[in-house]
């Protein structure tokens, strides 16, 4: 009898140790599982908060841009392809094709047909004489009058699509220029009178990056009125 009981308890107690190695090895793999799904979300949770965070950047860039420019916001900066911004056009404006209802040019008609237009359209007046100067963005200009003017000339060419200079860009409606007024310590203040189909603060964006990659000086470009950067004052103009 004595032997029975004994036999037993070794049975018993090696159920036991079975049952404990089953829940041990359930723990082990319920362990991994939870270890490896925690591993993959916090994999991904550095590009989740770094996409909310450049987004919310962006944003705040883009809201800033509107009124002034400074050179620590243009680190990533791209340029403008001006065939595919039509985002930037001012909508209170008609249609390009619709210009023609007010005396100009249709934007797919010829060159010589606008140039023909635009030739009975006074161009925006410039009251500096001096040589434009075209130079590579990354130049080094000191910060001078005479730098900022020249180097404004050369804009009004180089992204001449958004001003009214040439007679094809006013017989479509297009009489827009903008001038250096002064200066406020390193910031350049500018002028912008005319029509525009872009965004006047995206004209203004566009010029300062031009002044500012050639004059790195030159800190914040501005407007010498806020009311020159409102869609009021682009609508109203002649």
């Amino acid at each position: 009898m004595k032997a029975r009981k004994g036999s037993k308890k070794v049975k018993t107690c090696t159920q036991h140790i079975s049952k404990m190695k089953t829940v041990t090895s359930n723990h082990h793999l319920f362990a991994t599982c939870l270890f490896a799904h925690a591993f993959s979300v916090t994999s991904f949770s550095p590009l989740l908060s770094s996409a909310c965070v450049r987004s919310s950047v962006l944003a705040g860039v883009e809201k800033n841009e509107c009124t002034r420019l400074s050179m620590s916001e243009w680190s990533d900066f791209k340029d403008i392809d001006d065939d595919d911004d039509d985002d930037l056009y001012n909508d209170d404006l008609p249609p390009a094709g619709k210009m023609t209802d007010l005396g100009y040019a249709d934007e797919n008609d010829p060159q010589e047909f606008k140039a023909e237009i635009g030739g009975n359209i006074p161009a925006p007046a410039v009251d500096w004489e001096g040589e434009p100067l075209f130079l590579p963005v990354g130049s080094v200009l000191p910060l001078s009058e005479e730098n900022v003017q020249a180097v404004l000339a050369a804009c009004r060419a180089d992204i001449g699509t958004m001003f009214g200079y040439t007679a094809e860009n006013r017989g479509v409606g297009i009489t827009g220029g903008v001038d250096f007024v002064d200066f406020d310590g390193p910031t350049v203040i500018l002028k912008l009178h005319g029509r525009f189909w872009h965004q006047r603060p995206t004209v203004l964006n566009r010029v300062g990056k031009y002044i500012q990659g050639r004059i790195p000086e030159v800190i914040d470009v501005m407007v010498e009125d806020p009311y020159e950067l409102t869609d009021e004052a682009n609508n109203n103009a002649d």
